[in-house]
C-alpha cells in the first residue's frame, strides 16, 4: 500500500462520514417542504372559536337577565376567554432553506471536519506510521513470518521505522504467536528485556504446547530474575518437562533454577537426569558430559558455601500483616553494625513469607561483591548484624510506610538467628 492508496483510503471514509452526516442535516428539511405542499386544514380551530364566542355572548344575556351573579360571570367570562386565547394561539411556521444555505453547509461540513482533524490534534505520529509502512510494512512482514533472516540494508537506514512496522505488522496479527516471538528477539537484540519478555508471555498464552516458545519464555524470564526460576518460570518449565520428560533445555534450566535456589539436591537431580538422557544418545558427547560433570562440581561447592552460612527465620509481627501486599519485596542482609555494603543480601517475593514467617539462608553465595564476603568479615573480626524490610516500592533504599525490623546483632560462631519485624517506617 502506497502513501498515496493510504491517505486516498482516509478521504474517501472521509468523505463518506460527511455525506451521512449532511444527509443526516438536510433531511428535516426536505420532511419540512413535502409537509408545506399539504397545509392543515384549521377548519375546527374556526368553529371551536365561534362557539366560544356565543358562550361568551349567553353570559353577558345571562348577567344582564339576573339569571348569574355578578362573581359567577366574571369567573365563567374569565375561563372562557382563557380558553379562547389558548385556541387562538398560532405556531409560527419554520422558514425553509434556500438553495444558497443548503449549499452553505453542505461545503462548510467537509471543510470544517478537516480542519478540525488537521489543528486540533498532532497528526505528526499518524503519518509517520503511516511513513513507516509504505517504506518497510512488506520488510516487517517478511521478517516476522520468517520470509527473510535479515532486513535489506536500506530498511534499516532508519531503524526506528523498521521498528515501528514491525509493532503495527504484529498488533494488526495480534493472534499469531510466531510473530510475538519474533518481536521479541528484536526487543532482546535492543536490550529492552522487559518488552521482550510482555510480547514472549503473549506468545506463550497463544501457544503453550510450543516447547521452543515455552522453553525461550522460562529462559529469559530465569536470566531477568537474576538466574532464580519465579513461580511463572517455574510453572512454565514443568508444563514442558509433563508433556517431554527428556527435554533437554527444561532439564538445565531447572538445575540451574534450584541451585540458585539453594536446593541443592534438587539441582544434582535434574543434572544426573540430563547426564542419563545425553549418555543414552549415540555419538561422541564428551563436551556436554564434561560441563555437566563442571556444573555438578559447582553445585557441590556451592552446597559447602551454604552450608557455613547464616540461616535466618524472619518473622511478621501480627499486627502488621494486614498491610503487607502482593507485590512488596522482602530484602535481607547481613552488614557491618557500622555501616557499609552488605556482606550478603537477597532481594525475594513476598510470597516467600507463609503464615507471618520465613526461613532464609545467607551465604556467600549472597555477596554484593566477591571480596566482601561473610568469611572474610568473620575472619578481620567484624560485628555482623542481620537487618530486613519489607518494601512497598520494590526500591533498596528504606521509603515511608515500609516495614522494617530492628537489627539483630551475631556473633563469629552464630549461624542462626530470629529477627521479627514489628514496626513500620516513618
Amino acid at each position: 500500500m502506497t502513501i498515496f492508496s493510504t491517505a486516498g483510503l482516509f478521504i474517501a471514509l472521509s468523505l463518506l462520514i460527511v455525506l451521512i452526516l449532511a444527509f443526516i442535516v438536510i433531511t428535516p428539511w426536505l420532511r419540512a417542504a413535502r409537509s408545506q405542499d399539504n397545509p392543515v386544514d384549521n377548519q375546527l380551530l374556526d368553529i371551536n372559536v365561534a362557539v366560544f364566542r356565543e358562550r361568551l355572548a349567553e353570559l353577558k344575556t345571562d348577567k344582564d337577565s339576573g339569571t348569574i351573579d355578578d362573581s359567577h360571570y366574571q369567573n365563567q367570562k374569565l375561563e372562557l376567554e382563557r380558553q379562547l386565547l389558548s385556541a387562538q394561539r398560532q405556531i409560527a411556521p419554520m422558514v425553509i432553506p434556500g438553495v444558497k444555505s443548503r449549499l452553505i453547509v453542505a461545503v462548510w461540513v467537509p471543510i470544517l471536519a478537516a480542519m478540525a482533524y488537521l489543528l486540533i490534534g498532532n497528526r505528526t505520529p499518524v503519518f509517520e506510521l503511516w511513513q513507516a509502512e509504505d517504506k518497510v510494512g512488506q520488510v516487517a512482514d517478511d521478517l516476522l513470518t520468517g520470509k527473510i533472516d535479515q532486513p535489506p540494508e536500506w530498511a534499516i537506514e532508519d531503524g526506528r521505522q523498521l521498528i515501528t512496522a514491525m509493532q503495527t505488522n504484529v498488533h494488526r496479527h495480534a493472534d499469531d504467536p510466531n510473530r510475538w516471538m519474533r518481536l521479541s528477539e528484536l526487543f532482546l537484540s535492543l536490550e529492552a528485556t522487559p518488552s521482550a519478555l510482555e510480547a514472549l508471555s503473549r506468545a506463550y498464552r497463544l501457544s503453550p504446547d510450543n516447547e521452543e516458545i515455552a522453553t525461550t519464555y522460562a529462559q529469559i524470564s530465569f536470566f531477568a530474575n537474576n538466574g532464580q526460576l519465579d513461580v511463572n518460570s517455574r510453572r512454565v518449565l514443568q508444563d514442558v518437562l509433563a508433556k517431554n520428560p527428556q527435554h533437554e533445555g527444561a532439564q538445565m534450566l531447572m538445575a540451574m533454577g534450584e541451585a540458585r535456589g539453594s536446593n541443592f539436591e534438587q539441582a544434582q537431580g535434574w543434572i544426573k537426569r540430563l547426564r542419563d538422557s545425553i549418555s543414552a544418545k549415540p555419538g561422541d558427547h564428551t563436551n556436554a558430559l564434561a560441563s555437566l560433570d563442571e556444573l555438578s562440581a559447582n553445585v557441590n561447592a556451592q552446597k559447602q558455601q551454604a552450608s557455613e552460612g547464616i540461616e535466618v527465620t524472619v518473622k511478621v509481627t501480627s499486627s502488621l500483616l494486614p498491610l503487607v501486599k502482593g507485590d512488596d519485596v522482602l530484602f535481607i542482609a547481613i552488614r557491618d553494625v557500622e555501616g557499609g555494603p552488605p556482606y550478603a543480601a537477597k532481594r525475594l517475593p513476598i510470597s516467600i513469607i507463609k503464615q507471618g514467617e520465613a526461613n532464609i539462608s545467607l551465604s556467600d553465595l549472597d555477596a554484593m561483591m566477591p571480596e566482601r564476603t561473610i568469611a572474610s568479615a568473620r575472619a578481620e573480626k567484624t560485628q555482623l548484624a542481620v537487618v530486613a524490610r519489607i518494601s512497598h516500592s520494590g526500591n533498596a533504599v528504606a521509603e515511608t510506610g515500609d516495614l522494617s525490623g530492628n537489627p539483630i546483632v551475631i556473633s563469629a560462631e552464630q549461624n542462626q538467628v530470629n529477627i521479627e519485624i514489628n514496626q513500620q517506617v516513618p
